[in-house]
């Protein structure tokens, strides 16, 4: 079983002052951890998988309400908190990040060891990249990439792709209750947030079950030569260009308006592959390979966009496979209103007063040590006040 869902945020210069990342540091933990004392780690990554649960909790710490630095704010906040030796102690741990920092995974999960399988860990964390960047081709490309661990095996994998040209960041959430079980057999995504809409190749929807298998059989049936002349065939339609076909039967079934038609409805997609050569390579590793399913594909090495996209194309073009091109989004979910409990660091809706962070840290530190001592007096407060915000919003 899986969730999924989708963020697009501005990109956002500049950095979180020094007094105002402690605040947010030690808020955060004090939130995160008494989530996890009340309900259960296995909860906390539940609530993460939400966008915009996770876009509140950033809000919540004073964060900026719509950035795309809040992926990585709230990331380190909660690895700071729970770090990847903290497992055993605290029943979570988070791994990876920013940067290099996504690319120490496999190395933070040897300290899940003795806990949990380091290997299924590392899988899911290589499948769930694959999944974004290869599978779901929207424009964006990944560099944050981060894994919440639960120890009874759940992982949370939230990672962060970047459209330049847009100057938007989109970020994808993944719950896995069983790491290392990988299906695409059906549509993962749910509570999908974006302001943004565009078509994307999206090979992990519904409707792309036809082209999934397709993919796969063409792969395994069609000799490695064959292939690679399908994909000059799709270079030439694509181009606009009369294919080998029309010289022989005076004609083709793909005119010029046709494919036109076509390269209008996903311009991302449908457009000429540019290394061929590198086709025939992947081919070849495939066919020893031998994947029987769309997701054993995904994991081979050397399998990138590029070529998936070619074999994706001649699916569609030459055998009538076409996928879907469905954007993940959903609905559009502003969590703005959570940006009035502390303010944002970049004034909106109101410049972040420390000492109300201050306050409400004391409050949370209270909370923790009564929970400690057996005390519930501030426990049934807050569940009072969350039932009654719970009227309020749905008064607004």
């Amino acid at each position: 079983m899986s969730q999924w869902g989708i963020a697009d945020l501005p990109l956002h210069e500049g950095h979180v002052p020094e007094y105002l990342l402690r605040r947010m540091k030690h808020l955060g933990s004090l939130i995160a951890r008494y989530i996890v004392d009340v309900y259960g780690p296995s909860e906390l990554l539940k609530r993460l998988s939400d966008p915009l649960w996770f876009q509140a909790f950033n809000n919540v710490i004073g964060m900026d309400w719509d950035s795309s630095g809040s992926t990585t704010i709230v990331h380190y906040v909660l690895k700071n908190t729970f770090p990847p030796s903290s497992l055993r102690d605290f029943g979570l741990a988070v791994l990876g990040g920013k940067g290099r920092d996504a690319l120490g995974v496999k190395q933070e999960a040897l300290l899940l060891d003795g806990v949990l399988d380091a290997r299924s860990i590392v899988d899911t964390s290589r499948f769930s990249a694959r999944l974004d960047s290869i599978a779901l081709q929207d424009g964006y490309t990944l560099y944050i990439h981060g894994l919440y661990v639960s120890e009874k095996g759940g992982v949370l994998v939230v990672q962060q792709g970047m459209n330049v040209e847009e100057r938007v960041a989109r970020r994808y959430h993944i719950y896995m209750v069983k790491p290392g079980v990988f299906n695409v057999k059906s549509d993962p995504h749910s509570g999908v947030a974006s302001h943004k809409v565009n078509p994307a190749l999206n090979l992990l929807d519904e409707e792309s079950d036809y082209t999934r298998r397709a993919i796969v059989e063409i792969l395994e049936s069609t000799p490695t030569g064959s292939l690679v002349e399908q994909v000059h065939v799709v270079n030439r339609l694509l181009k606009g260009l009369p294919s080998l076909e029309s010289y022989v039967h005076g004609g083709s079934i793909h005119d010029k308006d046709t494919v036109r038609n076509r390269v209008a409805k996903c311009p991302i997609y449908y457009r000429p592959v540019r290394d061929v050569n590198r086709i025939e390579v992947v081919a070849e590793r495939i066919k020893k390979l031998a994947p029987r399913e769309f997701s054993e594909l995904l994991l081979i090495p050397g399998l990138g966009p590029e070529s998936l996209r070619a074999i994706a194309l001649v699916a569609d073009l030459i055998y009538g496979y076409t996928p879907s091109f469905r954007d993940p989004t959903t609905h559009p979910m502003d969590p703005f209103l959570y940006a009035f409990a502390h303010g944002g660091k970049d004034g909106v809706p109101y410049r972040v007063k420390p000492r109300e962070i201050d306050k409400t840290i004391e409050f949370f530190t209270g909370v923790l040590n009564d929970l400690k001592t057996g005390s519930m007096e501030k426990e049934i407060l807050l569940r009072n006040l969350a039932k009654f915000v719970g009227r309020v919003k749905k008064g607004i």
